[in-house]
């Protein structure tokens, strides 16, 4: 008879236990901006996972809009914090695409334009871009994060309720992001104005949320919640000591405008309500390279008010339940696609999104394969914006709606180059370059450029970059060019005969493909002709014209992340020219240079181990316009530029520079190194006399900028003959 009272026991409790767990009350989370900053808010959503506190609806702004929008798309702490953690936000808050992700033409073009300034040509005027930071390489990120919930549009239904708030540009009026695409929300909320690239939703321009209200509390006490956890990471005011230049006063006033906004707001946290200040210093909003210690400092500050927290504590089957509810709602299986369109205003790229984006047809969405697509077709460099999302059509089916936006500065532009040598013996040298790019000439990418140098060595050529198709990247490549230079002439002990200034114009047409980002084949035929005359010495040297055809063949690889100071990747050139003769008076040539480098780091130390060689394959004397000379820094550094010339040549590198500081603050950090390098190598005029035992030896020590005018030097080398040389170098040196 007691059986029957013990199961209506039983099944009253169920009940009383569910009306429990319905009656707690509802959190919500405040997550302020701060950039860097921010960082804390990990921390403390670790702090409240330990302890089982549930949240139920989280407002974020900027850095906090990321944060809070991740957790909000079903990520846990520590999932985030091993994403976050490992993200090189050097690159991600580049002003650039990580050179990774840029074409190979694009980074052929880097090593030879290194001046960082991106000036368009639109309409006859010069532009600049709309912010320092595109943000591609961030919005890709919080696309694959985010890609289990991409067909939601309502926060509403994501597995915790979300809403970021961003800035209207226009009218300065606050925007509160409720529906629509997570990522591009959480974008808009951090895109800080003359930093990022302002972003386009729902009709508006939007920008950074912490100019309109960089603490919301209001907006998540309007979601319907009981208490709020309130984290304020928000921007320290400095001292008058520190108030030393324009663009930190600038940032203090901003400072002083955001913290009195965020003030009214705490004004409203009321005495149930959990309000964290994480003891975070003088932090820069833009030094990410401190996160980790950022994210204690949350966890640190959240543990400091504990027994507060204590109380919105759930027993472990609720928390558990809760979960389960979270991972339910953060959906399964990945949508399958069925259909592939251009978002409006994006028609113009209709052919290559097609090319690249219509194999997702009929299959599952694989995020990494359409990030790599995304990734090939913006690292053309003719894209301001590439962006996907998940849409429904009006039949229930999901598909891809791609954006592409033009550069808004071009698409045509100008790129810079600059070489400049001293050896601080009277002898300097320098060479200026621009590069006028007509770009999207065609529906298939294809480019005109115009290159003009002037100093020592002057040039003018311009070449017509035709691709066949988007998906293939076979080219063709009509070009013409006219270059002078200088050419030394040496005896065969090593003393300097004369100086013959060689003037030439040559044109052609090359076929090659590119394979990926990092591989290049290519083969032509060219024509030059021009003259060799005696500049310095000797005047009865003889002096001449030339008229040769040339065959011409290069396999390249350029993995490299950075050319003035890499941090990883290889590269590999191996070219061969082959001349013919065709004034009868002159010899034929098989020229084959080889250059290979492979970069390492381990925290701020990098090694580099370099090889470079030419010879001239032929047996006979040659010519003075294929003489290969060294000298100069990393080319036998203990020897003024071009103090030697053979008709062969091969060095090796072996460098090692350690990153010492950095001289600015934020995303214009130009990284400071000192470094020494050893080199071994010569030149000379018979083959058979190459060999260790007639090679020179010489080391080196430098100090370096990776400046935006490219990298540079300023050190000493020594040569084991003796001989001393100091160097002052801007731009690429090997």
């Amino acid at each position: 008879m007691k059986l029957p009272w013990l199961l209506a026991l039983l099944m009253l409790a169920v009940p009383m236990v569910a009306v429990a767990a319905e009656s707690r009350p509802r959190v919500g989370l405040v997550l302020s901006g701060g950039g860097a900053r921010g960082a804390a808010h990990v921390g403390v959503l670790k702090v409240l996972e330990g302890m089982r506190v549930p949240i139920d609806a989280i407002a974020g702004t900027s850095m906090g809009a990321v944060v809070g929008g991740l957790y909000a798309s079903g990520m846990s702490a520590a999932e985030i914090e091993a994403t976050l953690g490992a993200v090189d936000w050097e690159e991600v808050l580049g002003d650039r695409p990580p050179r990774d992700d840029l074409s190979f033409r694009r980074k052929e073009e880097d090593r030879n334009f290194l001046v960082r300034l991106p000036l368009g040509l639109h309409g006859g005027e010069f532009r600049l871009p709309k912010g320092l930071v595109q943000g591609q390489r961030l919005n890709e990120l919080l696309r694959r994060l985010t890609l289990p919930v991409a067909t939601v549009k309502d926060f509403d239904a994501l597995p915790t309720r979300f809403r970021a708030v961003a800035t209207d540009l226009e009218s300065g009026d606050r925007v509160v992001l409720r529906s629509g695409d997570l990522t591009t929300a959480m974008r808009a909320s951090m895109s800080v104005p003359g930093v990022f690239v302002p972003v386009e939703s729902q009709g508006r321009l939007l920008v950074d949320g912490g100019l309109a209200d960089n603490l919301p509390v209001d907006v998540a006490r309007a979601m319907g919640v009981d208490v709020l956890i309130v984290v304020d990471t928000g921007f320290p005011l400095l001292t008058r000591d520190r108030l030393s230049t324009v663009p930190i006063i600038s940032n203090q006033m901003i400072a002083i405008l955001v913290r009195r906004n965020s003030e009214i707001q705490r004004a409203g946290v009321s005495a149930s309500d959990v309000l964290i200040d994480p003891a975070l210093g003088s932090a820069s909003s833009f030094d990410f390279r401190r996160f980790t210690t950022l994210i204690d400092a949350g966890g640190a500050a959240a543990q400091a008010v504990a027994p507060r927290l204590a109380r919105l504590a759930l027993r472990e089957p609720q928390y558990t339940a809760w979960l389960a509810a979270r991972a339910q709602a953060r959906g399964g299986a990945a949508p399958r696609i069925e259909f592939v369109q251009v978002a409006p205003g994006s028609e113009r790229y209709q052919r290559p999104i097609d090319d690249l984006f219509g194999g997702f047809v009929g299959q599952p969405l694989d995020g990494a394969a359409v990030g790599a697509q995304v990734t090939a077709l913006y690292g053309l460099g003719n894209l301001e914006t590439l962006d996907y999302q998940v849409v429904e059509d009006s039949g229930g089916r999901d598909g891809l709606e791609v954006t592409a936006k033009r550069n808004s500065w071009g698409p045509n532009y100008v790129r810079f180059g600059l070489g400049l040598g001293d050896d601080f013996e009277g002898n300097s040298a320098y060479n200026a370059t621009a590069r006028f790019v007509l770009a999207e000439m065609n529906r298939l990418g294809g480019e005109w450029t115009w290159d003009l140098q002037v100093g020592e060595s002057p040039r003018v050529a311009t070449e017509v970059y035709l691709p066949f198709s988007y998906r293939s990247r076979w080219f063709a490549l009509p070009q013409a060019k006219y270059e002078a230079r200088n050419v030394p002439l040496f005896d065969g002990s090593g003393r300097r005969l004369a100086e013959y200034r060689v003037k030439g114009t040559r044109f052609g047409l090359d076929f090659g493909r590119e394979f990926g980002s990092a591989f290049e084949i290519r083969a032509g035929v060219h024509r030059e002709d021009g003259e060799s005359r005696v500049r310095l010495g000797d005047p009865t040297l003889p002096s001449g014209e030339f008229d040769v055809r040339q065959y011409y063949a290069r396999f390249a690889y350029d993995g490299l992340d950075d050319v003035g100071f890499p941090r990883r990747g290889a590269s590999f050139f191996l070219e061969w020219t082959g001349e013919h003769d065709l004034t009868g008076q002159g010899v034929d040539s098989n020229l084959l240079t080889l250059d290979w480098q492979i970069a390492r780091s381990r925290g701020r130390n990098r090694g580099v181990l370099s090889a470079s060689l030419g010879t001239n394959l032929d047996g006979g004397p040659g010519n003075v316009r294929n003489l290969y000379p060294l000298g100069g820094f990393l080319n036998l550094s203990g020897l003024a530029p071009g103090e030697i010339a053979g008709r062969h040549f091969a060095i090796a590198r072996a460098i090692y520079y350690r990153q010492i500081g950095r001289a600015g603050t934020g995303i214009l950090d130009l990284p400071t190194y000192v470094g020494v390098a050893y080199e071994v190598g010569n030149v000379w005029d018979e083959r058979r006399d190459i060999g260790f035992d007639s090679a020179r030896n010489d080391f080196s020590v430098f100090f370096g900028v990776n400046s935006w005018l490219g990298p540079l030097y300023l050190g000493a080398g020594y040569d084991d003959s003796g001989d001393m040389a100091y160097f002052l170098s801007l731009g690429r040196s090997f």
